[in-house]
Formats: C-alpha cells, structure tokens, sequence
C-alpha cells in the first residue's frame, strides 16, 4: 500500500510540473493579473513583430563630417592622451 502512495504522489508531482512548465509556455508572465507590469514601464506597440527600417538609409551628406585638417588634429589629440594616460599608469605602477 505504502507503494502505491508513493507511485501515486510521484505521478502527481510529475503531472504537475509537466502542467506548469506547458503552461510556462503558452503565457507571458507579464501578461499575468498577479504580477503584471511596473508603473514607469513604456507602452508595449500597437502593432507586434514590426521590423526596424535597416535598409532605408539616410540621405548623403553635402559635405564631409571631418575635413583632413580636423581629422588630423583629433588624431594628435588623441595620441596625446594615449600618451598622458600611459605616463600616468607607469608613475601609478612604480609608486606601488
């Protein structure tokens, strides 16, 4: 008798597991009256599966972002910190 209890609870325990994890699948937690969505949350879309625009591409520009005399500034400016920030590590290693 002791068996067939332990069959039986076995069964329900595994009927109820396969029951809430077939059910974790057709339902969106989110959607759930108990714990529904936070108050700051933005609005879900009206329309669903709505793919973004990756191939409408912006129009040319009329003239370049950076001329070669700004690009070669930002490019000395850039190594400068480089530079700076690998003196300042070197200093920080050897006061250790």
């Amino acid at each position: 008798m002791a068996i067939n209890r332990h069959i039986m609870a076995a069964t329900a325990a595994a009927l109820l597991l396969s029951a809430l994890a077939l059910g974790g699948c057709a339902t969106s937690i989110a959607d759930m009256p108990l714990v529904g969505t936070p108050a700051d949350a933005p609005a879900r879309p009206k329309e669903a599966g709505v793919y973004l625009p990756v191939h409408d591409l912006p129009p040319d520009r009329d003239q370049a972002a950076m001329g070669p005399a700004q690009q070669a500034q930002a490019l000395r400016e850039l190594a400068a910190a480089r530079d700076q920030q690998a003196s300042a590590a070197a200093k920080n290693s050897a006061a250790k």
